[in-house]
């Protein structure tokens, strides 16, 4: 699996609005996709909400970044999303165990997705990351891609699935210790409160959700996922640790802005593990902060990829009512 479109992707001039990719014929091991919806990672869409404003602007540098990449590939944040459509066409070699006519929501990053858009983007009005998109895409041997479920509407099933790595690894992180304290830096976000359930299910004794704002403190504490809800700039290191008091065994970052390492590590206990899910993270800043501020801790890179992390992460919404609550009001 590769950064550039695949054997089978072609590139050159198209119409206004349209993208030139992927053929509708897939390789020997490639699956094609007829797009019915985008989701853009939480990263890519504040970063180009925040450089264009306007609806029409944020549709318009989508369709440009496709047109130039062939994909969905933010060049500022190098960060994508993923999709969700029909699978039109399955290679006699590809190993996905995908048949036409499955509806799929990818797991692999539009950044590594062959990308066509064909409408240009004309059903969405720019003010959300669920994009309404007719294209084709393909999917390789080694991409991911899960059966959408038929007991939930599509746009809550994108939502989820868009962050289930984020509770899959949380899980496997906080069994490693025995009922460990666990904040999570943006807990009211899609990442956040997924892995504020999972904490809980694996053991933690303490549970923090730091936020922004009092409206997201309050839905948090609506939802029942934490045992202490905490307003804090994530951004702001000593505020971060200040919220947070007693440093914690788990920190977890779900956060979709640059900055907020150095609260992490500050938040988190000598030999503590911090976690982070955020495509805004600087390794640089994360590495050299630990240092410079002699915190003991390790750091691991979520790479939204844990085995069975679509299941868990779906029977973690069909279980928690607070979790499902707080991503249907993100939906609309």
């Amino acid at each position: 699996m590769g950064t550039a479109p695949g054997p089978r992707a072609r590139r050159g001039a198209a119409p206004a609005g349209v993208a030139a990719g992927p053929r509708p014929h897939p390789g020997a091991d490639e699956v094609v996709i007829a797009v019915e919806r985008l989701n853009l990672d939480a990263a890519s869409y504040r970063q180009l909400r925040e450089q264009h404003g306007s609806g029409a602007a944020v549709r318009a540098a989508v369709l440009a970044i496709v047109a130039e990449r062939g994909k969905m590939q933010n060049p500022v944040t190098g960060s994508g999303g993923m999709l969700l459509g029909t699978v039109t066409a399955v290679g006699p070699d590809s190993p996905l165990g995908l048949a036409v006519g499955d509806r799929v929501a990818t797991l692999v990053s539009l950044t590594l997705t062959p990308l066509r858009i064909d409408d240009g983007l004309a059903d969405w009005d720019g003010a959300s990351e669920q994009v309404p998109c007719r294209g084709t895409a393909v999917l390789f041997g080694r991409s991911i891609a899960a059966k959408l479920p038929d007991d939930l509407p599509d746009a809550l099933a994108l939502a989820v699935l868009d962050v289930c790595g984020a509770p899959a690894l949380t899980d496997r992180v906080v069994r490693d210790y025995r009922a460990p304290s666990v904040a999570v830096l943006g807990g009211g976000g899609k990442s956040g409160s997924l892995s504020l359930a999972a904490a809980r299910r694996a053991g933690a004794r303490r549970l923090v959700a730091l936020v922004p704002t009092e409206a997201e403190a309050a839905a948090v504490r609506r939802a029942g996922l934490a045992d202490e809800v905490v307003i804090a700039d994530a951004r702001d290191p000593l505020a971060v640790a200040t919220a947070v008091g007693d440093p914690v065994d788990v920190t977890v970052v779900c956060v979709d802005v640059p900055g907020c390492e150095h609260g992490a590590v500050l938040a988190t206990a000598d030999g503590g593990t911090v976690v982070f899910f955020s495509m805004a993270t600087s390794f640089p800043a994360a590495a050299l902060g630990a240092e410079g501020l002699a915190a003991d801790v390790r750091m691991l890179i979520g790479n939204g990829y844990v085995p069975g992390h679509a299941e868990f992460a779906m029977d973690l919404l069909r279980a928690a009512p607070g979790v499902r609550a707080l991503f249907e009001a993100r939906a609309h």
